[in-house]
């Protein structure tokens, strides 16, 4: 259920004036970034309620997150990126949000690019939008393996959702209040991007992909190395394969 998008999105934050929406920012051990993360959001948008989930991180990055205005939630221990970002969702459907949008908090995604993300959803046009790196102006580099994997990924999520999507590992997404709802209740753990994108097409929600150009990490490292790659790819297959077979609850029928 993905859509390509090519275009250059008009700016949007007098539609977004509207709506209660929130950024929701996944951290591990990010001191060295985080506090240029919640700047350029808010620079971009300061309508936007900020919210740090500090995945156990043992660095200042709750801290500073705290010191910068944002709104932190600690959790305990590390959870996975799946757990911190559906902790994130349970949170804006709890309290009332209409319109969230995914950041990492290392730095790599640029906020002034929520414009293009943001856009198909205003328009009626998506309940989830993806920034993509392969599309034309997206001009993604990384490893060949990774490469790899995420067009495999890409190729069988496309069979899967019946229409083409190019970056299925891409944490870069915004969802409306439908999407919010389904995250909250059901998200995948451990590497759940191309689960949920499978996710929310069961659930017939539509899916929109919009290129962007994702900046190179400046501090810190991957914690995806080649053995981790290669675990996430088999992990993610068997789960996809697992998914064909299982039956999902009518979490969105209430709607």
């Amino acid at each position: 259920m993905a859509e390509l998008a090519h275009t250059v999105l008009s700016p949007v934050q007098p539609q977004l004036a509207g709506l209660r929406r929130i950024a929701i920012v996944p951290a591990l051990n990010e001191q060295e970034t985080i506090d240029r993360v919640i700047d350029e959001i808010r620079a971009f948008d300061p309508g936007f309620e900020i919210l740090v989930v500090d995945d156990g991180s043992t660095d200042r990055t709750a801290a500073i997150a705290e010191a910068r205005g944002a709104h932190v939630l600690a959790l305990p221990f590390n959870l996975g990126i799946g757990g911190a970002v559906q902790t994130g969702y349970l949170y804006a459907r709890d309290n009332g949000f209409e319109l969230a949008v995914q950041i990492d908090g290392d730095g790599q995604h640029n906020a002034h690019e929520v414009t293009r993300l943001v856009g198909p959803i205003l328009d009626g046009r998506a309940d989830m939008v993806v920034g993509t790196r392969f599309a034309e102006g997206g001009g993604y580099r990384g490893t060949h393996l990774r490469r790899v994997g995420i067009h495999l990924f890409a190729a069988l999520v496309s069979l899967i959702v019946r229409q083409r999507v190019t970056d299925t590992t891409s944490g870069f997404r915004a969802v409306n209040r439908h999407g919010i709802r389904l995250f909250a209740a059901d998200y995948p753990h451990d590497y759940p991007e191309v689960e949920a994108t499978v996710l929310l097409s069961r659930h017939g929600l539509k899916m929109v992909e919009v290129p962007v150009v994702m900046r190179i990490r400046e501090e810190g490292s991957s914690s995806i190395t080649t053995l981790r790659s290669v675990y996430y790819m088999v992990k993610v297959l068997l789960a996809l394969f697992v998914g064909l077979f299982r039956r999902y609850p009518e979490i969105l029928e209430e709607e």
